[in-house]
């Protein structure tokens, strides 16, 4: 093992050129072997299964729009209930957000003894309750429970998932993979908005749209069940003396053999050996405190991952999709009259969008995608609080300003936050400082929503618009001087020379 003098230098949250993914250097002895061969083929379901999760999780996000149409019709709800007020469709559109925080707070505090694999069967199992819970809801009381269960799956989800999927794809394909992820949250989403629309005008076509996740989750389970657990939390476990070192280390080895195929078990033993060495070089063998969390390299990744994801929400994303139906309307486009069509146009493009930021993610890096993605946000921003302000008779600012909008955030705070997040913390405190920005990804989120109507009421939709635009700019800032490059490195690798 290279001696301290040998150990690369940690690099400060300051650096604004990306200077450490451009080196790329080894970790130990000045050789990688880790993921030099990899399989596409043998990586497909690794992540599949877990990506499942987020495929759920948008299609709550579709599904639901159309769901409380069809809940509140007096002719096909099929329900004597069906004359809700606004509070009790709030609570039935967010209890999914509030069971996603109470997912995120047991996140923290089973993350680590339940290793990624079981967590992720634990979130299919409320996914598979929470939608059968609402679907065979008799009243609005138990439809309410069954989305916050459904929600719990989410929180978990959301946790795991970005942190299977990175430890156990290779580092060359990683940022693919993960940010494929936000793709088939998306895709979700544009199934959901689709399904809802063929099924809301159905005699209690709300039950369902949501039996319709069903299957999905017993897919996702079953698919967890089946995979390997991530090995690098068995070695983990191993190098803190959670377990007899040989029998673990035999378990990574086979569990590694399986995630890199057939044709590449003959280097599985020296990746596992190589893991170990790193594992131990950056201290991994210490078992984590909660303090720690604020300490040192957690700290120093715990804002960077915890940033992204507040910025994510509060530059306006749920603010901006809320005016869409409005802008398309005095565009002159038909299909706004109708907000179902105009959610499947924007979740066209989001995919489309996604498409490109995944294909590009692992050649150009995060720093680039993240620089110029919110740069669009900035700008689109800026435009529509112009439009509100003065410009309201030019309505095709608005429209290219809400396109560019969504653009540009499904090249950049989309994928890449959660592909950050599931990078940057050290492996021994991944589990809790992600459930730690997963929370406040779901809070902040939360706030949004919350924040917006009065705020609207007391600005107007302009000078809130250019307020979001300000925040924007201060992320700009955010993601220039304390966001590093990752790009091409192992998760060992980001933490030597990352935090």
């Amino acid at each position: 093992m290279a001696s301290d003098p040998e150990q690369p230098a940690l690099s400060s949250l300051g650096k604004s050129s990306g200077e450490i993914g451009d080196e790329q250097q080894p970790l130990l002895n000045g050789v990688r072997n880790s993921d030099n061969n990899y399989s596409v083929a043998a990586a497909i379901l690794p992540f599949l299964f877990p990506a499942l999760g987020g495929l759920l999780y948008g299609y709550d996000i579709g599904a639901t729009s159309c769901a409380t149409i069809s809940v509140e019709s007096a002719t096909s709800s099929g329900v004597s209930w069906y004359n809700l007020s606004s509070v009790d469709i709030g609570l039935i559109t967010s209890g999914s957000l509030y069971g996603a925080l109470i997912g995120s707070v047991l996140a923290f505090n089973v993350a680590d003894f339940l290793g990624r694999r079981k967590e992720l069967m634990s979130s299919a199992l409320f996914y598979l309750v929470g939608a059968i819970v609402t679907a065979v809801a008799p009243t609005l009381p138990i439809m309410v429970i069954g989305r916050v269960v459904f929600g719990i799956g989410i929180g978990l989800a959301m946790h795991a998932a970005p942190m299977y999927i990175a430890e156990t794809a290779p580092c060359q394909i990683r940022g693919q993979l993960i940010s494929l992820k936000e793709f088939f949250i998306v895709l979700g989403m544009v199934g959901g908005y689709g399904i809802g629309s063929l099924l809301v005008d159905v005699f209690a076509g709300w039950r369902y749209i949501y039996s319709a996740s069903i299957p999905l989750a017993i897919v996702m389970g079953i698919g967890m069940w089946w995979l390997p657990a991530s090995p690098r939390w068995i070695l983990l476990r191993a190098i803190q003396g959670k377990g007899n070192m040989q029998d673990l280390k035999e378990t990574a080895i086979h569990c590694m053999c399986r995630l890199r195929g057939p044709a590449l078990q003959d280097i599985v033993p020296a990746q596992v050996d190589e893991i170990l060495a790193e594992l131990s070089f950056v201290g991994e063998e210490k078992e984590a405190t909660i303090g720690e969390m604020f300490r040192g390299k957690c700290s120093k990744a715990l804002v960077i991952g915890a940033g992204l994801v507040l910025f994510q929400q509060i530059t306006g994303q749920p603010s901006v999709l809320y005016y869409a139906a409005s802008i398309f309307q005095s565009a002159g486009f038909s299909a706004a009259s109708d907000a179902t069509r105009v959610s499947i146009l924007l979740g066209v493009l989001k995919l489309i969008m996604t498409g490109v930021a995944v294909l590009v993610v692992d050649r150009l890096g995060r720093r680039p995608l993240l620089l110029g993605g919110v740069s669009g946000i900035v700008i689109s921003l800026f435009l529509l609080g112009s439009y509100y302000l003065f410009l309201d008779n030019v309505w095709v600012i608005a429209v290219v300003a809400l396109l560019l909008y969504v653009g540009c955030y499904q090249l950049s705070f989309g994928p890449i936050g959660w592909l950050m997040i599931s990078e940057i913390f050290p492996l021994r405190l991944r589990g809790r400082g992600l459930s730690i920005a997963v929370l406040v990804n779901f809070g902040a989120n939360a706030l949004v929503t919350f924040a917006f109507s009065p705020l609207k009421a007391l600005l107007g939709a302009g000078v809130l618009f250019y307020a979001f635009g300000v925040i924007a700019v201060i992320s700009l800032g955010f993601i220039f001087f304390v966001v590093p490059e990752t790009k091409g490195l192992t998760l060992e690798e980001i933490e030597a020379n990352c935090l």
